[in-house]
């Protein structure tokens, strides 16, 4: 296994992520920077973390985690794997399908990506609570 790092290019959340058959290039839908909801803990339903690494060196062990930063950064997932960079030149794709992703309560939080126990890079969502607009509450029967 590797012991230099690679370099994070790029480090994006998205809702999905559509690969072209014949260029293996990929199409990024719904960025997320913010999730507004109207009542916490959220769950999302599909949140994909999306990251290119260059100047790897063979086989190189990585870690994504999610951290809460308003509870002294507390881990809330994480996940270990492992890039294989056959060329030092190579870039390397990671898209990382995370399911049903809770955010506790509205706050900052950072996804942050390691390798070889080094933070390479980090990407920050931020969760609103929203309130509904009074005309569309949903009315009681009474």
């Amino acid at each position: 296994m590797a012991e230099v790092p690679p370099v994070l290019l790029s480090a994006i959340i998205c809702e999905r992520i559509i690969f072209d058959k014949i260029t293996s290039m990929p199409t990024l839908v719904n960025i997320i920077q913010t999730i507004n909801a109207h009542r916490y803990p959220v769950r999302y339903e599909q949140v994909i973390f999306f990251c290119e690494l260059t100047d790897g060196h063979g086989r190189t062990d990585a870690e994504i985690k999610l951290i809460d930063t308003n509870e002294d950064d507390k881990v809330i997932f994480s996940r270990t794997g492992q890039v294989d960079f056959k060329d030092v030149k190579q870039i390397v794709t990671l898209a990382m399908n995370l399911q049903g992703m809770v955010f506790p309560h509205p706050g900052e939080y950072r996804f942050q990506l390691s390798a070889q126990g080094q933070l390479l890079g980090e990407r920050r969502v931020v969760c609103r609570k929203v309130e509904m607009p009074p005309g569309n509450k949903p009315e009681r029967n009474e």
